[in-house]
């Protein structure tokens, strides 16, 4: 498997400010992956359900901590369904919805 793409896993945490105010504050993780279209299945599945995908992720599942956001050439996904697969890889789903976008995420 060639895992020469490069992802980048966004988590998103809420940190209390000095006025007990609750902010969203953002990591982000840096990892090699394989990057593969969706397929017709799982397009057929997942608009079913009301959801557009758009990409598979494929990395080494010790990389990945439940992040919700990939950011990918620029621009943000979020995770919509994962598969741990036997062989210590986990498959990421992901798909363009609003919300996800740089400017709409807080940093």
């Amino acid at each position: 498997m060639d895992r020469s793409d490069v992802i980048n896993l966004i988590g998103v945490n809420r940190t209390q400010d000095e006025y007990g105010v609750w902010r969203p504050t953002q990591t982000s993780t840096q990892v090699f992956c394989q990057v593969d279209s969706i397929t017709q299945q799982e397009f057929y599945d997942a608009g079913r359900n009301g959801l557009n995908p758009s990409f598979k992720f494929t990395m080494f599942f010790g990389d990945y901590h439940d992040e919700p956001i990939v950011e990918y050439n620029g621009n943000q996904y979020s995770v919509y369904r994962t598969y741990y697969r036997r062989d210590d890889l986990v498959e990421l789903y992901v798909q363009r919805k609003g919300g996800t976008n740089k400017s709409d995420v807080s940093a």
